[in-house]
């Protein structure tokens, strides 16, 4: 009888969460309708416009038709169960793979968009589904639901893609509203789980779910289920409330958690290692399940100058394998006092066999030997010019080569997992080593990194589940400073070769450390990557002809501007229970504290310069209070003519105009003299004589330590455009109004990135040259040498309205993570062989 009333209750489960779906989907194509009319509102370039009318126009026809073929979808699916249809059309794709060695794009992108759908919406519905799937494992006895149930998220993403193609919408209408359908999609689901899930609850189902046994199962089944459904596990599995139920890399932080926003970059990364982590589990028997590596992510600092991990603790560079010659010492040297190594964040590692580790050693020495000699030593021909020459014909070698070794160490290794891992790995360098926008150059040090990327993947699962791993920031890193050379750039003369020649020989350097120290995993990827960020800072500060110059006036305006802010803190507090004129007040915050911040910032606090300017705000002060006595009254009038000279020299200083400059003294005057006939009390000589003192030592005053203070930040990007010159342009105005994840891609841009800028009738290559202490503030040169200063909001505009474009869609490693699953899935057994 109980059993009777459960599966009553579970079907009835399914009609109330069918029901809510079928309801939401008239608001959902509503907003879908609403969000792509405004999409022509915004300002985009010509092409982008036309294909946004084009989408539009497609969206407004067949939108309904796609409710109707989604409702009937959802309610045949929900009697007879939902068809494999798609596992059968890859199978017949990847049976005609084998034979002419080619595969369906179309099947590769629609397995992408739909794993990106169902993504979005578990990120929203996470824990409102654990608590549905616990409650309806409950009712009928399941250890989990099906594959391909209807309470899953990607099955859901499937009909609806599915029911887009059917009635005739292509994909690029598609994604062009992507934004809209996450959004409502996600929205609809979450709602339709917690309607289930009330009424559930109503019914006395669970009340308070208990997960330790959901979590226990999940842990140690996972694999074993997924192998046997013979299908990709549903992306809910991902987010589950502990990390030792996840198999999938972190996902965008769920709204409401205090965490900042996360940009599409990110999420798309995400997604990327998501993907692969399914496909992993899928067809490598025992393939470890990487946890999330957030909480040690976060320890690897973003930033140089916040201390750094210690090469010292690494041990000593075998024998003849001193590869960085300088450099590695140099290094171990610097290591003294700093904080203590990565590796204790590091995850417990997989044992490695022995057999398949003597192979990677091997093949690396192997490498060391020739390509090395080939870049060093051309006859003929010197320096960078062989370097050039001699580059094609390396890595013509270096592809030879590891294609041989591949099938070297899958023979070495001893179990499909490791057979699986260099399968990836080759993958990924294979696209790495073909990215013709990375100078030839170049890529042959990346290929010398293989061999260590290799030996960190076969004993850290978190290589393939973390796109932040210290590896592939490292990769990512230096790739994204060089992938804007260009020939002229690399190979021309003067100052353009020199600074190339300079980023070139750091890379090396890098290389030479990661080979010199083969056995320390993570840890030596995590040193170099913070030292390689420490070259980029000094290297665009001072090395680079094309950006010092507009880095230094960048510091400056960005020294100037939160010094006036802190002084304008500084003397509100001062003066806030003294009483002084409202115009008095006005100049002292908002003309004043500037003219003290450019004095201090050009010819330091403690000039003479400064003093006089300090003693000039003390003397309006005591001026600009009320004076009851003849005698006093006199001596403003006599000290009046040398002030309101100070006063005018430290505007022109500051850069202010000369009728701007009127203006103001015509306002001091006015609020002097309402002072000669004011009836409040004057202020105490002892006050004064106080107030002086606090200005003489103001900069003691001021706060060290101001990154918390929101308030300076928001201040910071008051007004720039006075910093205008001939060597740095002020963006001022132009793009379109920010979403929150495009402040946070904004917020996540790095120095050393390369972008098309489009500003003021030009559109050229840019490279993002320096970051303010605050990430308020960025710094864009030419190479040329013209600097474009933007403040974050600003630049996150020309990013929404696609003004400033960067030269990559996504990080390299990201990029050749795609290209093995592209590969993977005309052809998985690739992974095995």
């Amino acid at each position: 009888m109980t059993a009777a009333r459960n599966q009553a209750l579970a079907t009835q489960a399914r009609r109330v969460y069918l029901e809510a779906l079928v309801r939401g989907m008239t608001p959902l194509v509503a907003a879908i309708g609403l969000g792509a009319t405004q999409q022509l509102s915004q300002g985009a370039p010509h092409a982008v416009m036309m294909a946004r009318r084009d989408a539009v126009q497609a969206w407004h026809k067949l939108g309904p038709n796609w409710q109707m073929a989604i409702v009937g979808a959802l309610r045949h699916a929900a009697v007879h169960g939902v068809s494999d249809n798609a596992r059968e059309h890859d199978a017949g794709v990847q049976a005609q793979s084998q034979k002419m060695s080619l595969v369906d794009d179309s099947t590769i992108e629609r397995e992408i968009t739909s794993s990106r759908l169902a993504l979005v919406m578990m990120d929203r519905a996470t824990w409102e589904f654990t608590d549905l799937r616990t409650r309806m494992q409950s009712l009928e006895s399941h250890d989990d639901l099906e594959p391909l149930d209807l309470l899953r998220a990607h099955v859901i993403a499937r009909i609806a893609l599915d029911a887009w193609t059917r009635v005739g919408l292509d994909v690029n209408v598609w994604q062009l509203l992507h934004h809209e359908l996450h959004e409502e999609f996600a929205q609809l689901i979450s709602e339709a789980y917690h309607e289930t899930n009330r009424w559930l609850i109503a019914q006395k189902v669970l009340p308070e779910v208990d997960l330790r046994p959901f979590i226990r199962r999940t842990a140690q089944a996972a694999a074993a289920a997924t192998a046997a459904a013979g299908a990709p596990p549903a992306p809910a599995v991902a987010p589950t409330p502990a990390p030792v139920a996840s198999g999938l890399a972190p996902l965008t932080v769920p709204s409401g958690s205090g965490e900042l926003p996360r940009s599409r970059a990110s999420s798309q990364a995400d997604e990327v290692m998501a993907q692969l982590q399914r496909v992993l589990a899928r067809h490598v028997p025992g393939f470890p399940v990487a946890k999330s590596q957030v909480s040690q992510v976060s320890q690897v600092p973003a930033r140089p100058g916040g201390g750094k991990p210690s090469l010292a603790g690494l041990g000593a560079a075998p024998a003849g394998r001193s590869g960085g010659g300088g450099g590695v010492a140099a290094m171990g040297g610097e290591s003294g006092g700093a904080r203590p190594s990565l590796a204790d964040a590091a995850p417990a590692g997989n044992a490695v066999s022995p057999r398949l580790l003597g192979a990677i050693k091997h093949a690396q020495e192997s490498l060391q030997r020739r390509p090395g000699v080939a870049l060093s030593s051309a006859p003929g021909s010197s320096g960078a010019d062989a370097s050039s020459h001699s580059a094609p014909r390396a890595l013509e070698e270096i592809g030879a080569r590891n294609q041989a070794f591949k099938q070297v160490l899958k023979q070495a290794a001893s179990n499909p997992a490791e057979r699986a891992t260099i399968e990836i790995v080759a993958m990924m360098f294979q696209s790495i080593l073909t990215e013709e926008r990375i100078p030839a150059t170049v890529r042959v040090w990346f290929a010398r990194l293989q061999m260590p990327v290799l030996r960190v993947a076969v004993s850290e699962p978190d290589f393939f589940a973390a796109a932040d791993h210290p590896a592939r920031r490292l990769i990512d890193r230096m790739g994204a400073c060089v992938m804007g050379f260009n020939a002229a750039q690399a190979n021309g003369p003067g100052s353009e070769r020199a600074s190339s020649d300079a980023l070139e020989r750091e890379i090396k350097r890098v290389a030479q450390v990661v080979e010199a120290y083969p056995d320390t995993g993570r840890r030596v990827f995590s040193t170099v990557l913070t030292e390689f960020e420490k070259f980029l800072d000094h290297y665009f500060e001072n090395e680079n002809q094309a950006s010092k110059r507009g880095v230094s006036l960048a510091q400056q305006v960005e020294q100037r501007e939160t010094l006036a802010i802190q002084y304008t803190i500084e003397l509100r507090k001062m003066l806030s229970e003294v009483p002084v004129q409202d115009g008095v007040r006005d100049f002292l915050f908002h003309v004043w504290a500037d003219v003290l911040a450019v004095t201090a910032v050009r010819v330091g606090a403690q000039a003479d310069v400064t003093k006089s300017m300090k003693r000039a705000a003390a003397d309006l002060i005591w001026s600009a209070s009320a004076k009851s006595s003849r005698e006093d009254r006199a001596d403003v009038i006599r000290r009046l003519p040398p002030l309101l000279k100070t006063l005018r020299d430290g505007m022109s200083h500051a850069g202010l105009a000369l009728d701007k400059q009127d203006d103001h003294v015509r306002q001091l005057n006015n609020a002097l003299a309402a002072a000669f006939t004011a009836k409040t009390a004057a202020i105490p000589q002892e006050r004064l004589d106080e107030l002086m003192d606090q200005l003489e030592t103001l900069e003691a005053m001021l706060p060290e330590d101001i990154d918390g203070d929101t308030h300076v930040d928001e201040m910071l990007v008051r007004d720039l455009s006075g910093h205008e010159s001939d060597g740095m342009e002020v963006v001022a105005e132009g793009g379109s109004a920010p979403t929150p994840a495009m402040v946070a891609w904004a917020r996540e841009l790095q120095v050393g990135g390369w972008f098309m800028l489009d500003y003021r009738g030009r559109n050229e290559q840019v490279q993002l040259a320096w970051r303010g202490l605050r990430k308020q503030l960025a710094l864009f040169v030419t190479p040329k040498g013209r600097g474009v200063l933007f403040s974050l909001n600003r630049m996150a505009a020309f990013l929404q309205a696609g003004l400033l474009l960067p030269a990559q869609d996504e990080a390299l490693t990201v990029q050749a993570t795609r290209k093995a699953l592209a590969k993977l899935d005309a052809d998985p057994d690739q992974l095995l062989k």
